[in-house]
């Protein structure tokens, strides 16, 4: 009876959700959060995105080099206040939700308060550091631009009361709280803007190629942070992809392990639409908001793993198909400076040699009505099952084509890692479908032990961000470095010399 139904199975993935710290017993029953009494490094991400505004508060035991959340607040950005009179309109969500500097910052300081808050953590006292992000890019007619909205979530920063220093690498060691100097080597070592051993793709004109170059960093960084609590060795090269509502990630490069310079380069870039593309679906059927409801709404963020799996029918496979005829998924032709609406610099790309992979929906996602009505004719003729089936295959379907495109560049080597985050590639059964996709194309010879998933990449890649820059590493634990090989630490502190 087993062998029966373990025809119906599926690889199981490997999925990284976040664990909360763990506790210490103080006698007679007591138990109090670790990062009481044991060194701990606590960074706030602040990342303000097309869908929610988030401040996730993470711990890394400095002792084990393990992170951990301790709490997060999450709010609906698209329930941003609206603009004051004489306030400046600058920006606007992926469904239009106008913003300025100064609701951005207000917003931003009410979810820091509140996050700390209910964390009984105190931002003057328990904070070491603060980074910030967002995925707002499908207003700005350029990458550059991104620059005023970073100011405006530093002023909600500092609003919050966080301390300039906790925003900036520190000039020295002697700098650093005294927690944290017993485990840095910023006396041996230069932060030279390099993060998980990974040098950033600036182009030949010195500006960024695409608007959210820094989520995408920090996607990267949290994917390899994450696969910690794994056995994927998920080191260079590897492609990080993020699944927010807008894509965004990279892909790194192979390193000689005996080559002096250890650290990998950006060779690719991945820019447009993730989960703008199920959201736009699930509008269509009236069972979330008018022009601004999501598939989050309708269909929550945890992943599906395990029970008996269902064939893909011949009617999910027709919707799938007409959906993905709609879905445009290719290197970024050199003479777009949009694409899914994220504002790109595709020529600069294409003159540093840096593939930019992108997804849109026809044309800077003007596909956007016929993905509503595809939906309206799954929900109205075929019901909610049959919708959270197509969701799945869609988005799925999405993130194989990446890898196809990526391989097709030649970048995806047999000892790669693919590492995704965000609610359009981790939620439901994506990860077992995509994780099948893998196997069929045959990359891997154990794509079990390539392929992972993880969650709030962008707070764990802050978190690690901010270890980075205080140059707090793990030499036993290495995140930079090349798959099966050594940490880098030597060959940085020579390079340092």
């Amino acid at each position: 009876m087993c062998a029966f139904f373990d025809r119906f199975k599926k690889p199981s993935p490997n999925i990284v959700e976040s664990p909360p710290p763990p506790t210490v017993g103080q006698g007679a029953g007591l138990q109090k959060p670790e990062y009481r009494s044991v060194p701990y490094f606590i960074v706030a991400s602040v990342e303000m995105g097309n869908t929610t505004t988030k401040c996730i508060l993470t711990g890394t035991n400095l002792e084990t080099g393990r992170s951990y959340v301790i709490n997060k607040s999450v709010s609906m950005s698209r329930d941003v206040r609206l603009p004051k009179e004489g306030e400046e309109v600058f920006g606007a969500t992926l469904v239009g939700t106008p913003i300025t500097k100064e609701s951005v910052s207000e917003l931003v300081r009410d979810t820091l308060i509140k996050c700390h808050k209910d964390a009984g953590l105190s931002i003057q006292d328990d904070l070491d550091f603060v980074v910030r992000s967002t995925g707002v890019v499908a207003a700005m007619d350029s990458p550059d631009q991104i620059g005023d909205f970073v100011k405006a979530l530093a002023n909600g920063c500092l609003m919050a009361g966080v301390p300039p220093k906790k925003m900036t690498p520190p000039m020295s060691k002697e700098n650093l709280p005294p927690k944290l100097q017993k485990f840095s080597f910023a006396d041996k070592v230069t932060f030279c803007g390099t993060v998980a051993g990974v040098t950033p793709p600036i182009g030949s004109s010195g500006v960024e190629m695409v608007a959210n170059e820094m989520e995408g960093e920090l996607a990267m960084a949290g994917i390899k942070e994450g696969a910690k609590w794994t056995t994927v060795d998920f080191r260079n090269p590897c492609l990080s992809i993020d699944f927010g509502t807008t894509l965004d990630g990279r892909i790194t490069s192979d390193v000689d392990p005996k080559a002096e310079y250890p650290f990998a380069r950006t060779v690719g870039n991945f820019c447009g639409l993730a989960g703008a593309i199920p959201d736009a679906i699930v509008r269509g059927t009236g069972l979330v908001q008018e022009g601004k409801g999501t598939a989050l709404d309708l269909f929550g963020e945890r992943s599906i793993v395990g029970g008996l799996s269902r064939k893909k029918t011949g009617r999910v496979k027709e919707f799938e198909d007409q959906i993905h005829e709609i879905v445009d998924i290719r290197i970024v032709p050199s003479d777009r400076r949009h694409f899914g609406r994220v504002p790109v610099m595709a020529d600069i790309a294409v003159e540093s040699g840096i593939a930019m992979i992108g997804c849109d929906a026809g044309v800077n996602f003007d596909a956007e009505r016929d993905l509503n009505e595809i939906g309206h004719d799954i929900y109205k003729n075929h019901g909610k099952d049959v919708l959270t089936q197509v969701i799945d295959h869609v988005c799925a379907r999405m993130a194989l084509r990446l890898i196809d495109v990526a391989a097709g560049e030649g970048l995806v080597p047999a000892n790669a890692s693919i590492g995704f985050t965000g609610r359009a590639a981790i939620s439901g059964r994506k990860p077992e479908i995509i994780l099948e996709g893998v196997r069929e194309r045959g990359l891997f010879d154990n794509p079990d032990d390539h392929i992972l998933f993880v969650d709030d990449g962008l707070a764990r890649g802050a978190a690690l961000m901010g270890r980075c820059m205080l140059s707090l590493g793990k030499p036993k634990e290495p995140i930079g470095g090349v798959r099966g090989g050594p940490c880098i630490m030597a060959r940085r502190i020579k390079i340092g010399k």
